[in-house]
Order: C-alpha cells, then structure tokens, then sequence
C-alpha cells in the first residue's frame, strides 16, 4: 500500500474554522452555518444545514474525493447548505455563482503523513499538538493506516464543540470510533464498498508471508470499521451489490441500508464531435499495482489484441508503478510504447482523452459502484468492462450498452477489444445506448435528490428517539 500524491495547500489554523465560501445566489456568504433556514429540518421542506466528513479527499485519485466535491455541489443546488470537514488531501469543491444553498471548506488537518514527496514521514517535534496527533504517528510507525481513527476523533471533538450548528452530519466511509455517540445531529454514513474487498485481494496477490504480514497490519482499521458500521442506525450505499458486501462482511443489518446510486457530471462528461478519435486508443483509470483495478489483466489483454490491430494502444489516467506486476509485465511484452500513463491532469483534459479513445475499458476484479465506467458512457464512449461488483449495474446488460467480461479473464478481455476496434457499427451503437443509461439513471442531481430523502428519514427517527 502507498501514499496517494497531490499538492495539499497550505494548513488551516488550529481552530479548524471554514475557510472557503461560496456565495449564494443572492450574494450573501454560503459559509455562515450557525442560523436556521427555512422551515424546521425535519419537516420535508426546509434547507438542511449538512456537515459532510472526508477524511481523504483527493479529487484526482480514487472515489472519495470525487464523491464530495459533485455530491455537495448538487446539494447546494437543491438550497441546503453543505460544510465540508476534511483532512489531507483536502477536497476540491465546485464555485458556481448559481448554488442556491452553499458550500464551504473547514480543513481538519492531520499530520499528513503520506504526502509526496517524502511518505511515511517523521514529524518535527513542533507539529505534535495533542495525543491524537501521537497515535497518529505511531500507528504509522508500526505499520498499520490511522487516518480513519484519528480523523474520527478530531471530527467528534470539532463537532461537538459547535453542537447545534448542523441538522444532519454526513460521514463518508470515515467509519471511526469517534464517531459513536452524540455529534449533536443525527449521523447518516456513505460506505461505497467495505474496505475488507479491498484486503481480501491484496492478501490474495501479496507474494510471500512478509508481505501478507504487512497487508495484515495495513488494513488493521477494518476491524474497527467492523465494529462501528454495526452500531450505526443509517448507512447509505451506492449499489445492491455493495449493500449485499456490506450486510456479509461488516455484518451490518439490512433494514439499516438504503440504496442511492452516484453518477456521472453529464454537463462533463458529453460528447463532442469535434474532439477526433484517436484509432486504436483504450483508455482505463487505474493505479498501476493494486490488484482491486485489474490493470495486470488488461495489460496481457492489449498484448494479445495487437497480434490482429497492431495500432492498439493503452492510455492510463494513474499512477506508473515503477517495478512492479504491472512494469515487468509491459516490459516482458515489449508494451513500453503501447501503454502510457497520465495522472494530474484537469476535467477538461480528463473528458477529451476519453471522448478520443475508441473504448473506454473498466477491468477491475470488484468495483462497489464504478464512476469511471459512468463517465465513460456519459461522453459517447463505447465500454468494455467486467462484472466484477456492481460494474454490471452501471454498465448495463452484455451487448446492449457495453461488452461485458469476466473479472480477471485476459482472453476475454482481448476478445471484446478486439471486436469492438474491428466494429465501427458496434461502436457507435453501443456509445449512444451507454450515454442514454446515465442520463436515465446516474447523474449527481439524482444522487443529491436521493441522500436528502435520507437526511430526513434520519431526522425523522431522530426524533422519535427523543434526545440521548
């Protein structure tokens, strides 16, 4: 397991107050949390005031940044305002002129101890500031991940210290001890996918006992995600397949899981007729080692596929892992020209190589929703993906919106590939049948609408539970 890379910004003060405001439609500052709006909370009808956890929230790399920033855009749309509690790397948050509700930004910082460029850092003596920032370190130093904990416990005691400013708190996969107990409003909680997939196949992939040993200790946090998922009264995921994950894994009950799928930025991700396609492009988001993604897979994949279109070639939005399964792999076939990787670029950037590629490809082993096979579909791109997880349930049924795959079956792979590049009719038709399923089911305003009926059902129960 490795650090994640992005430029994080300067740290807030030590008070954690919001930093970043976006304005309301009428002019006023959007930051202001601590006045009622509207009619009570609980009635169906009035502006929620919503503070939206995110331990980790980078907007280029994995999910959960991702997840923050379009879901508390689309919630301001709808008139709530939304305070987004983060730590490093902190997220990225939309400011449109036209948000009815309003968006801000309080930073809640770690000791970032896996920013680039030097991860797994050892503090100076002078940015310990309490014993959370101590465990922190020596979680860390022993090998095990503590952002899930120690954000947690940050995140009670800000919470606590600003009761009554917040109607609903809203935590995103954070799953700590800390957050058990009174916060002062009623706590709905995001798990995209239990995190124990993701240790099962990096258990399965690790080469000898050190290295099982140390993705034991890594994904310690998990068992305390066990434990909290269990005792929360609302839990809201982005798929059935991830429910069911939840209900066998974390043991959480049924009853307790409610469904509410994510989506793509359809404004975004579109087509453009302008934009050429690149013959014989593939483009996939992944990073490079992490078994989950199936990189190694689609890489032995493009291998067999240019035997009969030698023009194919695999663009990657991640990170290169130098040296490692997937390295000596594109090396061991002579690929070094055929599979480039990209990583930091803009939205823009981002849309016009996928709306350039021919296929768009989604090879992970197990995917809780799958955004990116969304905003694929969502520009016209047409997709190849496995039914690992909840893929199938984003990109439809096997010939009418994508070709679809085993997880893990690399002939199958190249066969899907190698006929939809042979198939400029299956193409187009595929592409516009993918995008027409996004906008029917998965767009962020869907998403929004969605969380909210949530947030009162919350309130609701809330109240019927009368106070702690």
């Amino acid at each position: 397991m490795t650090a994640e890379a992005i430029d994080t910004g300067p740290h807030a003060g030590p008070t954690g107050r919001p930093h970043q405001a976006l304005e309301t439609a009428g002019g006023a500052p959007a930051g202001r949390t601590g006045d009622a709006v509207g009619p009570a909370p609980g009635d169906g009808s009035g502006s929620l005031r919503i503070a939206l956890l995110s331990y980790k929230g980078n907007p280029f790399c994995g999910g959960q940044g991702v997840y923050v920033r379009h879901l508390s855009r689309e919630l301001a749309r709808l008139g709530h305002r939304v305070e987004v509690i983060g730590a490093q790397p902190y997220p990225v948050l939309d400011t449109l002129d036209s948000l009815e509700g309003g968006v801000t930004l309080t930073e809640l910082p770690s000791l970032d101890l896996y920013r680039q460029p030097d991860p797994f850092r050892t503090p100076r003596r002078d940015e310990y500031r309490d014993w959370v920032d101590a465990l922190e370190v020596a979680t860390m130093w022993t090998g095990g991940f503590p952002e899930p904990l120690t954000f947690s416990l940050r995140a009670r005691r800000h919470l606590r210290a600003r009761r009554g400013e917040f109607d609903v708190v809203h935590d995103n996969q954070t799953l700590g001890y800390g957050l058990l107990g009174d916060l002062g409003a009623p706590l709905v909680t995001t798990v995209h996918h239990p995190i124990t997939v993701d240790r099962a196949l990096d258990l399965a992939a690790a080469a000898d006992w050190k290295r099982r040993a140390s993705v034991r200790r890594w994904y310690g946090f998990t068992r305390m995600q066990k434990r909290v998922a269990r005792r929360l009264p609302s839990v809201l995921t982005v798929s059935g397949s991830s429910r069911q994950e939840i209900v066998d894994q974390l043991g959480v009950r049924g009853e307790r899981i409610q469904v509410v799928p994510i989506g793509a930025d359809t404004d975004l991700f579109s087509p453009d007729p302008a934009v050429p396609v690149v013959p014989g492009r593939i483009v996939t988001t992944s990073s490079a080692d992490v078994p989950l993604k199936g990189l190694i897979h689609l890489v032995e994949a493009l291998a067999k596929v240019r035997t009969e279109h030698p023009g194919a070639h695999l663009v990657v939005v991640g990170k290169r892992a130098d040296g490692g399964p997937v390295a000596r792999l594109i090396e061991r076939h002579g690929l070094a020209d055929a599979v480039e990787f990209v990583k930091g670029i803009s939205d823009t950037e981002l849309v016009d190589l996928v709306r350039g590629a021919q296929i768009a490809c989604v090879p992970s082993l197990y995917e809780g929703f799958s955004l990116p096979a969304a905003e694929a579909m969502a520009t016209g791109t047409p997709l190849v993906a496995t039914t690992g997880g909840a893929i199938p349930e984003v990109a439809g049924a096997d010939g009418e919106t994508c070709l679809a795959v085993p997880p893990g079956d690399a002939d199958a792979l190249a066969g899907a590939l190698g006929r939809l590049l042979g198939d400029a009719e299956l193409r187009d038709r595929l592409g516009a049948a993918g995008r027409a399923r996004v906008l029917e089911r998965f767009t962020w305003a869907k998403a929004a609408q969605g969380t909210v009926e949530l947030y009162r059902a919350a309130l609701t129960g809330a109240a019927r539970r009368g106070p702690r």
